[in-house]
């Protein structure tokens, strides 16, 4: 009976412990679902007081169709309390081989700098990106990109790449596979967007809200023009807490709206950030030559826990409301990604998620160079003349705004999308 009372205390304990978010508890342990999909998370299950990252990733042993006969997973589980997901989704394998011939399949550098109007800038910008956990092979991945499009290589050696753990140095956290997509979309959308940008990738020892924030604080010290964030957590009031780590004026923040549906994930609340919300991008027989419709897995919806800061002038929300711009996150409308750390032998994956819009956003924070300028996304509401208006589309049945796109502001994809800099 002894032997048997200790086992049962154990495990209780050991409960207790991952309940806590004391264990950690490694990626694709569950699935989670947006509107109409199935995918399984790249980065680790949020445990409390720790966050997710954005991004999904399609599963070849899973794989199943949604109503727009796709396929896709997401990248990491579903944030609890306290943790953070990514918001990234990769789109189903069988689309994703990579042709020696024509190149990787979804979105490269061309296409989203046509499709946003973008001049090939930004030279002497910073763009940090903070992510969780260790991305061993981001270096060299990343050269791997941009050698497949022809971007200027941008290396440690260079002065044009530089990662760091979140103390500053080069004590890395354990690896995750996940994780690792995830920063390969991000240092990806920025080279994609700002070929000329430096990239400071900042690595949190875990996803956790308190050592994602600490990261952000390690990258404005590391005198970061912008600072990315494609991830979140459920909101909650302990959020406010934190809210210092992402208040940073006169560097551009962003962060990923979430890839739920109508709903609201924190950082993405917070009014110190440019909340980033999602839409489907396709060519066009149009004069811009691309048309978008709001994504229906774009996080949007009202904050329970954030004033509405004084440039927010939508009446249907009496606090914060999200999103406040957006572009491409659809995985079916996807960008090319390389990332090699968790490839399965397929290095060349198409993703999509709110991880690729907002690190599309931070991309153009940087080759506006006006992050001296920024507090917020107050700017962006100054400015609307230099967005593209995306007026249809829906992520839920809220009946308003704040699921369903229309002319003016709305919730999934905010005061529109990028038309040239002249927002940002």
């Amino acid at each position: 009976m002894k032997k048997r009372s200790i086992v049962i205390v154990t495990v209780f304990a050991l409960l207790a412990l991952v309940i806590a978010g004391a264990i950690f508890v490694p990626s694709r342990i569950s699935v989670s679902a947006a509107p109409a999909s199935h995918y399984s998370r790249a980065c680790p299950v949020a445990l409390p007081g720790q966050g997710s990252c954005d991004a999904l990733v399609l599963d070849p042993g899973n794989m199943q169709t949604n109503t727009q006969n796709s396929s896709y997973f997401r990248v990491c589980p579903a944030a609890l309390p306290g943790r953070a997901a990514c918001n990234a989704l990769v789109l189903a394998a069988s689309k994703t081989q990579h042709n020696a011939a024509s190149g990787p399949s979804g979105y490269g550098p061309q296409d989203l700098q046509s499709a946003y109007n973008l001049p090939s800038a930004g030279s002497g910008q910073t763009v940090a990106i903070v992510d969780a956990f260790d991305d061993p092979n981001a270096e060299s991945d990343l050269g791997v990109y941009r050698s497949q499009y022809g971007l200027p290589a941008c290396t440690t050696a260079n002065g044009c790449f530089k990662k760091v753990d979140q103390n500053g140095g080069s004590n890395y956290p354990q690896s995750d596979s996940g994780w690792a997509q995830e920063s390969s979309i991000d240092v990806d959308m920025v080279s994609a967007i700002c070929p000329k940008c430096h990239i400071l990738l900042v690595e949190a020892n875990d996803n956790t809200l308190d050592n994602l924030a600490k990261a952000v604080d390690r990258a404005a010290q590391l005198k970061a023009n912008v600072i990315n964030n494609s991830y979140g957590g459920s909101e909650s009031s302990d959020e406010k807490n934190f809210d210092s780590s992402y208040t940073h004026p006169g560097i551009a923040i962003t962060a990923a709206s979430g890839d739920s549906g109508y709903g609201v994930e924190y950082p993405a609340t917070s009014p110190h950030v440019t909340a980033v919300g999602g839409t489907s991008l396709s060519t066009a027989s149009n004069g811009r030559g691309w048309s978008e419709t709001a994504w229906s897995g774009a996080g949007s919806g009202c904050s329970g826990v954030f004033g509405k800061p004084s440039w927010q002038k939508d009446s249907g929300c009496k606090m914060r409301t999200i999103a406040d711009v957006s572009a491409d996150a659809d995985p079916n409308t996807g960008v090319a990604i390389y990332d090699s750390f968790a490839s399965n032998g397929n290095s060349w994956l198409i993703f999509g998620g709110t991880s690729v819009s907002a690190a599309i956003i931070s991309g153009v924070y940087g080759l506006a160079g006006n992050a001296s300028n920024i507090n917020g996304a107050s700017y962006a509401y100054s400015h609307t003349s230099s967005l593209n208006d995306v007026t249809s589309g829906s992520n839920g049945n809220c009946g308003n705004y704040l699921c369903n796109a229309g002319p003016g502001y709305d919730g999934p994809t905010g005061l529109g999308t990028p038309n040239g800099t002249g927002a940002f």
